[in-house]
């Protein structure tokens, strides 16, 4: 079991930034991929980024465009989400989520994630 525990979120004004950490506790060694998602109220949960713990090239979703980055900081076993340029459409609840190595390609879908943390809010106003 991996227990996945967000922080960071809060309420920026339009063209701020927050940083979203997700620090990850439990049997940590079963996970090989962590991602970011996020979920407005009456939208489908949306995949925005994944890094494979201990490697490089990540993958970002295209409707990002260069505002997001992905990292990691194996030590700390924590994933870190930088948000840039933010707009009030990012406003949702952020979610991190873990994998271990039953995912077929890169990146993994959403319903291979197996552990999920409870979501930090991201609120933008204009």
């Amino acid at each position: 079991q991996v227990h996945l525990v967000e922080s960071g979120g809060g309420s920026v004004l339009a063209g701020g930034s927050l940083r979203l950490s997700c620090a990850a506790s439990g049997d940590i060694l079963s996970a090989n991929c962590m991602g970011w998602f996020r979920q407005a109220p009456g939208k489908q949960r949306e995949g925005l980024a994944a890094i494979y713990i201990g490697g490089s090239n990540p993958y970002y979703g295209d409707s990002l465009k260069g505002r997001f980055v992905i990292s990691q900081d194996k030590a700390k076993s924590t994933v870190y989400l930088e948000m840039y340029s933010l707009k009030p459409e990012d406003t949702a609840m952020y979610y991190c989520a873990a994998v271990g190595a039953g995912w077929k390609r890169w990146p993994p879908t959403i319903s291979e994630y197996t552990w999920w943390g409870q979501g930090t809010q991201v609120t933008v106003s204009s």
